[in-house]
C-alpha cells in the first residue's frame, strides 16, 4: 500500500519526523522501499515496497496472526489504519469457494479497495473500479468488528460505520462463510 510520509507520520505518532525520514532513507538504500511520485506531475511522492520488500508480506501477516491474542494498547493509542488493514488481512476469512467482493472501504478520510477472492484478501488504496459494499468507519471500530461479529449491528445502529449494499456480502468478506 503506497503510503504518503504523511501518512507514515500519522501512522508512528511516536517516531520524530527526522527519525521517520532516516528509517525511509534507509530502506530505500537498502532496496525494500522506493519512492516514487503520484500520477500527476505535482502529485506527492509516496513511498512502497519493492518486489523484494513484498517478501516481508508474509513475515508481516504472520506477527500479525502471532500478535491477535494480545490485549489492545490502551487509550489514548489505538490502531491504525495501516495496523488495522494488516489485521484485517489477516483475521478476515473469506470462504474459498465464495464469489469474489470488492468492498470499498473509507477510513478515517482515506479510501481503500478491498478484495476478497479464492479464499484470500487483498488490499489497496484509492477507489475500486467498482465496487459490492461501501464501508465507512475508523481504524478502532473496524478492529472491534474484526474482533467480534456480534459488534457489528450494534456498531451499525449506533453510527460509528456506515455500510450500503449486502450485509451478506459484508459478513463473508469479515467473518468467512
Amino acid at each position: 500500500m503506497p503510503q504518503r510520509f504523511s501518512e507514515l507520520r500519522h501512522a508512528l505518532p511516536n517516531a520524530s519526523s527526522n527519525l521517520l525520514a532516516d528509517r525511509l532513507r534507509e530502506l530505500e538504500r537498502h532496496g525494500v522501499i522506493r519512492r516514487r511520485k503520484l500520477a500527476s506531475t505535482a502529485g506527492p511522492q509516496v513511498y512502497e515496497l519493492t518486489e523484494w520488500g513484498r517478501k516481508l508480506e508474509p513475515i508481516v501477516l504472520a506477527l500479525g496472526d502471532w500478535g491477535i491474542d494480545a490485549p489492545n494498547p490502551t487509550e489514548p493509542t489505538s490502531l491504525s489504519a495501516t495496523s488495522v488493514l494488516i489485521f484485517l488481512r489477516g483475521a478476515a476469512r473469506p470462504d474459498p469457494a465464495a464469489a469474489p467482493i470488492v468492498c470499498r472501504l473509507d477510513l478515517d478520510g482515506s479510501v481503500w479497495t478491498v478484495c476478497a477472492d479464492s479464499g484470500k484478501v487483498q488490499v489497496h488504496s484509492g477507489e475500486p473500479a467498482t465496487a459490492d459494499i461501501s464501508l465507512r468507519t475508523d481504524p478502532k471500530t473496524l478492529g472491534s468488528l474484526l474482533a467480534d461479529p456480534a459488534s457489528l449491528d450494534a456498531a451499525l445502529a449506533e453510527g460509528s460505520v456506515t455500510f450500503v449494499g449486502d450485509l451478506l456480502a459484508l459478513n463473508r468478506l469479515l467473518y468467512g462463510g
